[in-house]
Formats: structure tokens, sequence, C-alpha cells
């Protein structure tokens, strides 16, 4: 299993949890984004740069992933493509989208857009805080230990 990660609107301290489990568990991690960033010294960690543009990232990531591989995004339809292609998908306060959850979280999107379209400010998540932390990395290793028990 190789994680993607979605970098450009991956939290920090999301980001740093997945270089820590690259690191402890020599599992690939590679972040995608249309911007620079730095990633720690690591030959499990790498860091692939793509035009800006609308899903460039997004269809990098689908287009490099294979079954069985992980993306970390809060991005729905992106979420929806990786189940769609046999990956997992984990959002960075720690929900894995899954083929029974998918297609709710998608129609919920949906609706959101069409409430900000006729102008009802519908405002953005907090930054994840403790408890969203926690729950991403332990929902993480559980899907690092399942993939180490399928070994």
């Amino acid at each position: 299993m190789n994680i993607w990660v979605d970098a450009d609107a991956c939290p920090v301290v999301i980001k740093d949890i997945l270089f820590r489990a690259a690191q402890r568990t020599a599992t690939r991690v590679t972040l995608v984004a249309n911007r620079p960033m730095r990633v720690p010294p690591s030959r499990h960690v790498s860091f692939i740069q793509v035009a800006s543009g609308f899903d460039v990232a997004d269809n990098e990531i689908v287009r490099r992933m294979t079954p069985g591989d992980l993306v970390i995004t809060g991005d729905i339809p992106l979420a929806a493509e990786v189940i769609e292609k046999g990956g997992h998908a984990l959002n960075p306060r720690g929900e894995l989208y899954t083929v029974d959850n998918i297609r709710a979280r998608l129609n919920m999107r949906d609706f959101m857009d069409t409430l900000r379209a006729s102008g009802v400010d519908t405002g953005g998540p907090p930054a994840p805080g403790q408890v969203e932390r926690k729950a991403f990395a332990d929902q993480l290793d559980r899907l690092l230990a399942r993939r180490d028990a399928a070994k």
C-alpha cells in the first residue's frame, strides 16, 4: 500500500502524522500539489508538483494510484474516484470514505454547493482539533495494521 496525499489542502499537522507513520512503518507517502512544498528528507516520503489547474493534482493521484492504495483527501469527488478504482480514501478528520457512505457524502456536497450558489454562506470547516487529529491517526494505524496482517 502506498499513501497518496492531496497535499494542497492537507493540514500541516496531518502531514506530520503521515511523515512519522512513513518512517515508523516504511510506507511510501507521496504528496501531490500544484505549489512547491517541503518534505522531510526520507526515502519513504516524496513530492510531485503538478501544473496549476482545476483537478490537476486529483487526476494525477488517480492516474498513479493502484488498487489497495490509500489516498488522504477532503475532496469527496476524488474520494469517490479512489474508491471506484479499488483504493481507500481517508479525510484529514479521520473519516474513512467507503462504498457504503460515499454516495451520501457526494449528495451532501452537491446540496451545500447549491446553497452556496444561491448566496447562502455555509462557512468552512474549522481546522482539525485534537479530537480530529487523534481520529485520523487512529484510522491510519488501523489501515496500516490491516495491511501488515494481510502480508
